[in-house]
């Protein structure tokens, strides 16, 4: 049961550190991170809110990776809804203020992108299942045999294209993201000697197995 309690303490830790990450890299103020600029030009399109518009997108990614043969566990579920949720909540709190001026918004970018790399490293360390978007990640770096920075950074670009024209916002933190948030979660996970493709998720029917297990 402890065991449970710390992994579930671990996949809600990283979810709100990878919520605060994005939201850090929206207030530097130089262009939005590149699933930002997607989020916010289907908001825009659709009248929905960065939040409900993260969560769509999640369940879309979920149907995704899911025929491509990758686990869907309690975490990528978590992880689909919380995201957003926690997007928007830390959004209406205003704790995270705006930035001025380039240097100052690039370096704010720049921490924005490690606290989303370490987000991620809690949540899929949990094993409940990664992310969407991280599940995604992994998809591409199995089956393209790439490293897995590369391959988000793949993602990433081309979820800029999609959202520029949709009327998202792009600047020098987008292009700086596009680049960097690869090498941010290959560096991260480098430095904890983490790799995202050896966890060996739990779905969720072995969950709830184990949650019966331990009654």
């Amino acid at each position: 049961m402890k065991r449970f309690a710390l992994r579930s303490l671990s996949l809600l830790f990283g979810n709100f550190l990878y919520a605060l990450g994005i939201v850090i890299t929206i207030k530097a103020s130089i262009g939005y991170a590149p699933w930002e600029v997607f989020h916010v030009g289907v908001a825009l399109v659709t009248g929905m809110s960065i939040g409900v518009t993260s969560i769509v997108a999640g369940i879309i990614i979920v149907a995704i990776v899911t025929i491509s043969g990758e686990k869907i566990g309690f975490g990528t579920i978590v992880s689909m809804l919380l995201t957003g949720m926690f997007i928007d909540l830390i959004i209406f709190l205003d704790i995270v203020p705006a930035v001025e001026g380039l240097v100052k918004g690039i370096a704010m970018l720049i921490a924005g992108l490690f606290v989303v790399s370490f987000g991620a490293y809690f949540y899929i360390s949990s094993a409940f299942g990664a992310g969407p978007r991280d599940n995604l990640m992994v998809v591409l770096t199995r089956k393209m045999k790439l490293p897995i920075g590369v391959c988000r950074s793949i993602v990433e670009l081309t979820v800029t294209i999609a959202g520029w024209r949709l009327g998202g916002m792009i600047g020098i933190g987008t292009v700086i993201s596009v680049i960097g948030v690869g090498l941010c979660i290959q560096l991260t996970f480098t430095i904890l000697k983490f790799d995202a493709t050896a966890v060996e998720h739990e779905t969720l029917m072995e969950t709830y197995k184990s949650l019966k297990k331990i009654k």
